[in-house]
C-alpha cells in the first residue's frame, strides 16, 4: 500500500533545446549520445539523414528505452521527445525556432562560438552533422534558411561528442 505524503509540481524549462544530430554507424555512440542528452535536460532529439550519414539501424523501442533510464537517473521530470529520422532538407526547410545553428567545420564565412552566443530562452534548435560533416551544399542551405554558423570549441569533435557539448552549452545558460 502507498500514502501520498505530499505532492511537487514541477514545470518544464522555459527553453526548448532541440539537437538534430546525424545518425551513427556505430549505434552504441548514438546511444551514448541519447542518454548524456537526456540527463542534461534536452527538450527533443531529432536524427538526421545527411548526405555522409551512414544510417545505422533506427530501433525505437530500445531508444526510447535508453531515454527513459536516463531520465530516471538523473532525475529529470521531463522525457525528450525523441523524433523518427528526418532528410537533412526537410528538417532545413521546416525549421522554425526561432534560433537556429550548424555546427560545422568547413572553412569560410566566420563562425561564432556556440559558448559566445547570447539566448533569448526561445526554442533553439543545433545541427550536428555526420562523421565527415556536411557537405557543402547541406551548409549552404542551412544558412539560406537562416541557420547561423557556429563553432562548438578549438578541436575537432566526433558527431556523438558534438551533440553532448552543444546540449551542454545550451542546457547551462
Amino acid at each position: 500500500s502507498v500514502k501520498i505524503i505530499g505532492t511537487i509540481n514541477e514545470q518544464p524549462s522555459t527553453s526548448k533545446i532541440s539537437i538534430a544530430v546525424s545518425l551513427l554507424k556505430n549505434t552504441s555512440r548514438f546511444e551514448w549520445f541519447l542518454e548524456k542528452a537526456t540527463e542534461l535536460g534536452v527538450a527533443e532529439i531529432i536524427p538526421l539523414l545527411c548526405a555522409r550519414t551512414e544510417k545505422a539501424a533506427f530501433k525505437t523501442e530500445r531508444l526510447k528505452g535508453i531515454l527513459v533510464s536516463a531520465m530516471l537517473q538523473s532525475q529529470q521530470c521531463w522525457l525528450p521527445v525523441l523524433r523518427e529520422p528526418v532528410k537533412f532538407a526537410h528538417l532545413v526547410e521546416s525549421a522554425s525556432q526561432p534560433q537556429r545553428f550548424i555546427a560545422h567545420c568547413e572553412e569560410g564565412e566566420p563562425k561564432k562560438n556556440l559558448s559566445a552566443v547570447q539566448f533569448s530562452h526561445s526554442p533553439v534548435i543545433v545541427l550536428i552533422g555526420p562523421e565527415g560533416d556536411f557537405t557543402s551544399e547541406e551548409i549552404a542551405l542551412a544558412l539560406q534558411k537562416q541557420f547561423d554558423p557556429v563553432r562548438l570549441g578549438n578541436t575537432r569533435l566526433r558527431t556523438e561528442t558534438a551533440g553532448v557539448v552543444a546540449a551542454t552549452l545550451l542546457c547551462l545558460v
